[in-house]
C-alpha cells in the first residue's frame, strides 16, 4: 500500500451516496486479507483513508514512512476550521461573534500540534511505524521487506460476504 490518502470525502451529498459503505468495503477487505502487506506511507495519511490503505491498526507486517509524510486523525487545517466553528456555533447561541482575533488564537496551537506531531519523525520515534525511508531507497526496502515475508505461514483468507 502506498499511501497518500487525505481519509475519505465527507457531506451530505457523498454520505447520501454511499461513502460510508464503500469505504467499509475497502476497510472490510483490507482487515481480512491474509497476505504480505506491507505499508509505505509517500505522503499524507489521514482519517479513515489510512484504515482503508492498510494503516498500523490493520496490522501491516512493515510500516515505513518517507521524510515528507504526514499521519493524522486529520489535516491540521481541517482540525483549527473544525474547532473554531465549533467555538463560532457556542459564541452564536449567546449571540455573540468570534472576532478574526480569537479565531486566529484558536487556530494558531491546533496548527503548531498538528505540525509537530503529524510529522514521520513523531511517529517513528514513537514506534508507530517501522521507519523513515530515503524515498530513493524504496525500491530496496520494499525489496527486503517482501522477501523477508517469504516464509511466514499466512492465514487463510475468510472474507465472508461483500454486500454491494
Amino acid at each position: 500500500f502506498l499511501q497518500n490518502i487525505t481519509g475519505f470525502i465527507v457531506g451530505k451529498k457523498y454520505e447520501h451516496g454511499g461513502i460510508a459503505k464503500d469505504g467499509a468495503k475497502m476497510v472490510h477487505a483490507v482487515a481480512n486479507a491474509r497476505v504480505p502487506k506491507i505499508t509505505m506511507v509517500v505522503g499524507g495519511s489521514f482519517g479513515a483513508g489510512n484504515y482503508g490503505m492498510c494503516g498500523r491498526a490493520y496490522d501491516p507486517a512493515y510500516m515505513f514512512m518517507w521524510p515528507n509524510s504526514r499521519i493524522s486523525v486529520m489535516g491540521g487545517e481541517q482540525a483549527a476550521d473544525v474547532l473554531a466553528t465549533v467555538k463560532e456555533q457556542q459564541l452564536a447561541k449567546r449571540g455573540e461573534k468570534l472576532s478574526a482575533e480569537e479565531r486566529h488564537k484558536i487556530r494558531e496551537p491546533i496548527l503548531e500540534k498538528y505540525a509537530r506531531e503529524g510529522s514521520a519523525y513523531y511517529s517513528t520515534a514513537r514506534l508507530w511505524d517501522d521507519g523513515v525511508i530515503d524515498p530513493r531507497q524504496s525500491r530496496n526496502v520494499l525489496s527486503m521487506a517482501l522477501t523477508s515475508t517469504l516464509f511466514h505461514d499466512w492465514a487463510r483468507t475468510r472474507f465472508g460476504i461483500f454486500r454491494m
